[in-house]
């Protein structure tokens, strides 16, 4: 089954303790349906994956497994830097039943030839053999940056599961050879939210984004107005997007981006080290860059338009 549409990476709920918050994953979920988002990727980069222990991630996919069901696909991201632990995060997503699991590589220990890294994915993707598996590309995160297109030609072999690639880098010549790779055979989801157009003018049917889970309308109605022919409004929904993720320079970006998160009305609870909240002044700051680059303005007149167009959630 070939992914389309917007994919929202989500980010983690702590309690003021720090201790992972539950309870409102559901009300996340029901939010981003009605904004017409396909599905989330959880205990990605967004969500703090690396950051938690294995039985907060098992919880924190069970009830996302749960609440999302019927309404969307959920991606569970099970990388980490013991493939044993992976697997075992794999097979737990699985047995829960997960649309689809993902893996970043190993980051401490790095994969130094595509060959490696094939065998490594290979063994995680095998704990859960009846799941669409897709290899996380981050090289910006992970330090690992090898040939995407040698990746599929050895993990198509290998990888009996294998769906795709989630592909977040800049590289979009190789993103378009990813695409095209065997007419297309593959879902190479794109994650970069600040060239969305750009992907999409490639050929991209589908994207997972960290910036959806606050300004899913802009991405919507950016995606809406390039199918419809509309490159002019999509022009402008981008431009609103680029300079949105401007703003976010100079500050930790998931720290930013959780401070949006709380300017919305949807508090996470504090960051948990080595990730740090902003600082009131950074707050502030930013908020105020935010509307000064009429962010704010520009997410209410996408959610207004899509209201107008009567767009609904849920999974395709």
């Amino acid at each position: 089954m070939k992914t389309d549409g917007l994919i929202a990476a989500t980010f983690g709920f702590y309690t003021p303790e720090g201790d992972i918050d539950l309870e409102p994953i559901g009300a996340m979920v029901d939010r981003l349906a009605a904004q017409g988002v396909s599905g989330v990727f959880i205990c990605g980069t967004n969500g703090e994956g690396p950051n938690l222990t294995i039985e907060e991630r098992m919880a924190v996919a069970e009830t996302y497994l749960k609440a999302a069901k019927g309404k969307m696909l959920v991606f569970v991201h099970v990388g980490h830097a013991s493939i044993r632990e992976a697997r075992k995060l794999a097979a737990h997503a699985e047995k829960h039943g997960a649309d689809a699991i993902s893996s970043v590589s190993a980051f401490y220990y790095k994969p130094g030839q595509v060959d490696v890294l094939v065998d490594s994915m290979a063994a995680i993707a095998a704990a859960a053999p009846n799941t669409p598996f897709y290899y996380y590309h981050i090289p910006t995160l992970t330090g690992v940056g090898l040939d995407m297109v040698a990746f599929l030609e050895q993990a198509e072999q290998a990888i009996q599961n294998l769906a795709g690639i989630k592909y977040t880098a800049s590289t979009l010549h190789e993103y378009q050879a990813c695409l095209n790779y065997k007419n297309g055979q593959y879902n190479i989801l794109f994650g970069y939210d600040e060239l969305l157009l750009e992907a999409l003018s490639v050929g991209a049917g589908a994207a997972i984004g960290s910036t959806y889970a606050f300004a899913a309308p802009i991405y919507v109605d950016l995606l809406h107005k390039f199918r419809r022919g509309d490159l002019e409004g999509a022009r402008r929904r981008q431009l609103e997007s680029v300079n949105m993720v401007r703003c976010l320079s100079g500050y930790h970006s998931i720290a930013a981006q959780r401070a949006i998160m709380h300017m919305l009305g949807i508090p996470l609870g504090p960051c948990r080290l080595p990730l740090r909240e902003l600082t009131e002044n950074e707050y502030q700051e930013l908020k105020q860059k935010l509307e000064n680059a009429g962010f704010f303005k520009a997410l209410e007149d996408a959610g207004r338009t899509l209201e107008l167009q009567g767009t609904t959630g849920g999974r395709s």
